[in-house]
């Protein structure tokens, strides 16, 4: 058994906490300011899921754009495009495969490659 603090990472659109993260699987927490807008990307291999535990957003997933509401969930496969702007302070549940820094950014707010 381990006991140990959470990884934050702080973002140009909130922060991240990584509360897990194993050979096998990964869990973080992504708060998310309103108007703030999260690279529209996608994952090679990654797979994950998101909860929305609080908050409003707008949710692009491949081709199809809704919003998004508390206590729904999305999957996201790899190679989904996809891409999420806070419409309210939000806060996401993600649980992931643990290849964290599996991200193919195409469009970025803040100029990040």
């Amino acid at each position: 058994m381990d006991i140990h603090p959470p990884k934050v990472v702080d973002k140009p659109w909130g922060r991240e906490i990584w509360y897990a993260h194993t050979s096998r699987y990964a869990g973080k927490v992504l708060e998310v300011d309103k108007g703030h807008v999260l690279s529209l990307q996608k994952h090679e291999v990654k797979h994950e899921t998101l909860y929305l535990q609080s908050g409003r957003m707008r949710f692009t997933l491949g081709d199809r754009v809704f919003e998004w509401h508390p206590g729904q969930c999305v999957e996201i496969p790899p190679e989904t495009v996809h891409r999420m702007e806070a419409l309210e302070d939000s806060v996401i549940l993600e649980t992931s495969t643990p290849e964290l820094d599996d991200v193919v950014r195409l469009e970025d707010r803040y100029g990040r490659a």
